[in-house]
């Protein structure tokens, strides 16, 4: 990401006021991004990431692995940097012609039939519940074994469940706890994370 003046000057406010944190100096600089770009300090207490995430998103990227997300707002978001580095194909769940005898949502249809094509993509979920779900539901029958989750939808319903659910699995994840989220703090952690893996794999 180019970084304007006002960007360094803001991210060195978001330094001085979130002080002291408790996070790896790689997580941190993504954590720092999603302060920066939601105006939202509580993303401080309330950004995970399992150990080892960090590693295995940058080199499932350098990998030019899939990378399958829930809403065409979080492609949108995140097509620019992916293409400009490492060119992992990306996919929409909702893109995914729904079955009519599916009782699932289309989206939820989406994620299931791009899962089961890419067991081991990196999923990026920034706004469906259900996608998340279902992804989880995926995970913890061992049929599929994710490079990466970005878990950032928001919601009131079970949300908060399904991202514990997903911290207690052996998938390398970055979530949102509890109810917040969103595109934005999905397509910030996606980026975030491609422009550190850059400078870990400079020649992929």
């Amino acid at each position: 990401m180019e970084w304007s003046i006002t960007d360094v000057q803001g991210l060195a406010i978001v330094d001085r006021e979130l002080g002291p944190h408790r996070f790896h100096p790689a997580e941190y600089e993504l954590v720092r991004r999603v302060i920066y770009a939601t105006g939202d300090f509580d993303y401080g207490a309330v950004l995970g990431f399992a150990e080892g995430a960090m590693l295995a998103g940058a080199a499932a990227l350098a990998a030019r692995t899939a990378i399958i997300v829930d809403v065409p707002m979080v492609m949108t978001g995140i097509l620019p940097a992916v293409q400009a580095r490492f060119f992992n194909p990306v996919l929409c769940a909702a893109a995914v012609p729904p079955q009519n005898q599916d009782p699932r949502s289309p989206i939820a249809q989406g994620i299931a039939a791009l899962a089961n094509q890419y067991p081991e993509g990196i999923f990026v979920i920034g706004q469906s519940i259900t996608a998340l779900n279902v992804l989880i539901e995926l995970i913890e029958a061992e049929e599929i074994q994710p490079a990466l989750v970005i878990a950032a939808a928001a919601g009131f319903v079970d949300v908060d469940v399904a991202k514990e659910r997903l911290q207690d699995s052996m998938i390398a994840n970055i979530r949102v706890s509890g109810r917040k989220g969103g595109v934005g703090a999905a397509v910030t952690l996606l980026n975030g994370l491609v422009d550190l893996a850059a400078v870990a794999y400079p020649a992929s």
